[in-house]
């Protein structure tokens, strides 16, 4: 469970771009925001380095346009620099880089010229929904490899491994999931069948494996063990490859084409597609 919430984690939208530079052999830790909700200005920041002249630039569009870059310099303040990215509507992406200038040396963060970083922004979603959703997403997680392990190791405890799991993704992801969603972009529900949204969809298929051992499961047969054991397996199997995708993947984007001709943000969100986060 604790490998599943470090990878979703690392891999999802709210993980900071983090990185160092190096003056004078000092280093120099930034973590740079990734994620923002509408309420306020995205603040990026970077750490003062021991230097006479430090100049920071923060560059910025808007994802999948064809804006001009707006550059902005970065301003000390309470001893450590800040720009800011506007704010976006729900579902609305920016892309952006730093440019650094100081004692006779020039970089860039992130360092590849073709290389941006794309921060989304979001309504603010409640704790009350929020917290709940996370808990049972990962003890579900927790109780289906405990599930998958009883069906190796300990075929007595199958039957009741199973419902908690069932249950842990049911409220998790099917009823708390769309909550979050909601508060989140406006939609309820962005996978299939109304759109491509990754997340969605894998809480879904991960709900079905578990559904179809209910189904198909005979726990009073003696003779369908074997059986009942082999489909646990695949759920359990299912489950853990759908955490293999990243949390947000072909999530919720902002079509700006459609905002710009006048079309309200909430009607103008789009899912799936190539751009992950």
């Amino acid at each position: 469970m604790f490998g599943s919430v470090f990878y979703q984690r690392i891999t999802g939208p709210t993980n900071p771009y983090r990185g160092k530079f190096y003056f004078d052999i000092q280093e120099y830790k930034y973590s740079l925001l990734r994620s923002q909700e509408t309420t306020s200005a995205a603040s990026i920041e970077l750490p003062v380095p021991n230097i006479p002249k430090f100049d920071a630039t923060l560059h910025f569009k808007r994802l999948g346009t064809k804006d001009s870059i707006t550059s902005v310099p970065f301003k000390l303040q309470s001893g450590r620099y800040y720009a800011y990215l506007p704010i976006q509507p729900a579902a609305g992406k920016m892309t952006y880089h730093i440019t650094i200038n100081a004692n006779d040396k020039a970089f860039r963060i992130p360092e590849k010229v073709d290389e941006e970083i794309i921060l989304r922004y979001k309504d603010p979603v409640p704790s009350w929904v929020l917290i709940p959703h996370i808990f049972f997403m990962f003890f579900g997680v927790l109780f289906g490899i405990l599930t998958g392990l009883s069906a190796v190791f300990d075929i007595t405890q199958m039957k009741r491994w199973t419902y908690v799991t069932f249950i842990l993704i049911t409220i998790g992801g099917l009823m708390l999931g769309p909550i979050v969603q909601k508060y989140a972009f406006g939609a309820y529900w962005t996978g299939w069948p109304f759109g491509n949204d990754y997340t969605d969809n894998k809480v879904l298929v991960m709900w079905l494996a578990w559904f179809v051992v209910l189904i198909f499961a005979r726990w009073n047969n003696p003779e369908l063990i074997k059986r009942n054991r082999i489909i646990i397996c695949i759920a359990t199997v299912v489950m853990l490859l759908a955490y293999l995708i990243p949390h947000s993947m072909g999530g919720s984007t902002l079509d700006y084409d459609k905002v710009d001709k006048g079309i309200h943000p909430k009607e103008a969100i789009k899912t799936g597609g190539r751009i992950l986060f």
